[in-house]
């Protein structure tokens, strides 16, 4: 409770905000000729904004330019996990008309791709900047996703409004819920006693998960290809 705060909140949130602006640039208000530069700038900005951050939390220096170098060689790959997510988001509705339209106007695409953003530093033992970027998603779309979480590609969330995510929660690839699905913990009164422990449910390769539908606890584990129906309430191993 010593460690001093101030504008720790600002950094974090300025940093989500220029990794979206470098990363999607077509959609974030940079026009014409000047979207490389730009980009360049926000990505030098995510860094700048990333190592305040850091300096709040982290008092080896070392240790910090470790964390940032290890977190920006990373982030191709992490761009790619995001674009298997569009596209999942994409030929799973037939409502939406384009991958842009994913990119605009859903809340998944905000959550899963902050998710992602902040699950990297999660990687890296970095722990209250991934929260805080994943709290400050949960207040934009309703949807609550731990950076803890291990989510495979092609992840879509539709509707969205609603969803938690646990810590310990691991899902596979081309997995596919809707609105007011939780993946929790069976109990949580344990509390600080149950740190560290598989908690919360596994999901595996496709699988649907409609709406309303909960699943419970670190042993429950869905099989490949299981569609779990609406308002379910699941607390053993299908």
């Amino acid at each position: 409770m010593n460690k001093n705060y101030i504008g720790f909140r600002k950094y974090v949130i300025s940093f989500l905000k220029s990794l979206f602006a470098s990363a999607y640039p077509n959609y974030m208000g940079i026009e014409g000729n000047q979207k490389c530069e730009k980009s360049y700038n926000e990505l030098e900005n995510a860094k700048s904004n990333l190592e305040n951050a850091l300096k709040l939390v982290v008092d080896n220096e070392s240790e910090i330019k470790s964390i940032i170098k290890k977190y920006f060689d990373e982030l191709p790959s992490v761009l790619g996990l995001i674009k298997t997510d569009v596209t999942a988001g994409y030929d799973g509705d037939p409502a939406a008309t384009s991958e842009d339209e994913i990119i605009l106007c859903y809340p998944a695409f905000i959550a899963i791709s902050t998710y992602r953003f902040a699950h990297q530093l999660y990687k890296l033992n970095v722990r209250i900047i991934p929260r805080v970027m994943s709290e400050y998603a949960h207040g934009k779309t309703g949807i609550d996703i731990h950076p803890g979480a291990e989510i495979g590609k092609s992840f879509f969330i539709d509707h969205g409004t609603g969803v938690v995510i646990g810590e310990t929660t691991t899902i596979g690839d081309n997995v596919k819920i809707y609105q007011g699905v939780t993946l929790g913990a069976l109990s949580t009164k344990g509390g600080q006693k149950l740190k560290g422990k598989k908690r919360h449910p596994t999901i595996g390769n496709n699988v649907t998960i409609y709406s309303n539908a909960t699943i419970l606890g670190g042993e429950t584990k869905i099989k490949d290809n299981e569609t779990v129906p609406g308002n379910a309430f699941i607390v053993t191993s299908l």
